[in-house]
């Protein structure tokens, strides 16, 4: 083989060996692409510890808290290495973290109830999850302390843990009259399991705009003593602020003075502004879980400027109301600007209309469309229904 021969080969070896060099430095950096595409976790517990080792002996590195992002870098058995955003590395349980796929989903809950008014406030009786959805086994990020404000937004309901949802017995096909095949499915219906039993819950939001699901019963209503001592054994859903009076008669109890009316439109003044009394819309139920609606009793509860005490102005019973309830004003000529509240009530057909209403003075009154004072209410079950004739109930000074 002649020189030039020799040099063609030696050159066409070096370009090949310098495209290999190329090859395997892109597929590095391709691999090293891979490898760095970071990986969060987000605390679910209280707070939580970084250890700095795996093992029965340890040392505590930091401590983070509900809702912290950390990177993870290591995952061992039921633990995971992470670091913090103020670069603090070690090792936390699995158990005490959720992943991103929990927090995108609380962050769209957040998102697709960003403008949805609340429907009432109320406070947690004990520190509590925020759940994704209202089942106590859903996953769960954020937590709630005793004793925290939260905005109600809407009413659920899930099943009791250890609830049996057995499905029911399917009727055989049977070659015989109407009431040979009425009989058989009157013995199937007696026979059939009980429902599970249901829970109420509530989507709530926090002070930092967080939202999630909580059970219901471990939250209560934040509503003026004034005006909760008369709910009679009834479980109150929500409470709304219609207008608020002057009183400068009125003279609050010592013991009163610090907290009543809390919810007053205005706040009062350095010295305290009892005179300004709220008059309120309050939605009630009977006390228990699971019922097909929201409330089922309104009341209007206006301030008498001359005994200086709340008394009920408007009272309806048997209703199949449904959230949200909407509060606002509107123009009715002679009679001026007025405050309104409107209803989502379902017809007898199970279709949901609007009740809107008119407050003028200590009156109310049922603003009526065409065609609307014909709508029937939808029949709630006997059980269900308020016993004894409805009568305006006159509040007690306290």
């Amino acid at each position: 083989m002649n020189p030039t021969s020799i040099q063609g080969l030696r050159a066409r070896a070096a370009l090949l060996a310098a495209l290999c060099v190329v090859a395997l430095a892109m597929v590095a950096g391709c691999s090293r692409g891979v490898m760095t595409q970071k990986e969060y976790v987000w605390v679910a517990a209280p707070s939580a510890m970084l250890r700095d080792r795996v093992a029965a002996l340890y040392n505590k590195v930091a401590t983070v808290k509900n809702g912290d992002k950390l990177e993870v870098l290591d995952r061992q058995k039921r633990f995971v290495k992470v670091r913090t955003s103020a670069g603090q590395e070690g090792w936390i349980e699995q158990r005490n973290v959720v992943t991103s796929d929990i927090y995108q989903g609380f962050l769209k809950l957040a998102s697709d109830n960003e403008k949805s008014p609340a429907q009432g406030h109320a406070i947690t009786r004990n520190s509590l999850n925020m759940h994704l959805t209202p089942t106590r086994d859903s996953d769960h990020l954020y937590q709630l302390a005793e004793g925290q404000k939260v905005e109600l937004l809407k009413r659920g309901t899930g099943e009791k843990p250890g609830a049996i949802n057995a499905p029911r017995p399917a009727a055989e096909p049977v070659k015989a009259d109407r009431k040979a095949v009425a009989k058989l499915e009157n013995t199937v219906e007696k026979s059939a399991p009980p429902a599970p039993a249901l829970e109420d819950w509530w989507l709530v939001r926090d002070v930092d705009k967080h939202v999630g699901w909580v059970l219901g019963r471990m939250v209560d209503v934040d509503v003026p003593i004034d005006v909760a001592q008369y709910a009679e054994g009834q479980r109150i859903v929500g409470a709304y602020v219609l207008n608020t009076v002057n009183d400068p008669g009125y003279q609050p109890a010592a013991d009163e003075a610090a907290g009543t009316d809390a919810a007053a439109a205005p706040p009062p003044t350095p010295a305290g502004d009892y005179h300004i009394r709220s008059q309120y819309l309050v939605l009630l139920t009977e006390p228990r879980d699971g019922l097909p609606y929201d409330y089922n009793q309104a009341r209007v509860f206006t301030w008498n400027t001359k005994r200086h005490r709340y008394e009920t102005a408007y009272r309806e019973h048997n209703l199949f109301g449904l959230l949200p309830v909407v509060v606002g004003s509107a123009s009715f000529d002679k009679e001026g600007t007025l405050p309104t509240f409107t209803l989502h009530v379902q017809d007898d057909q199970g279709k949901t209309v609007e009740r809107k209403y008119k407050m003028n003075g200590p009156i109310v009154r049922l603003v009526t469309a065409p065609g609307q004072e014909k709508i029937k209410m939808a029949a709630l079950p006997k059980s269900e229904k308020a016993k004894g004739k409805p009568s305006p109930h006159k509040g007690r000074r306290r």
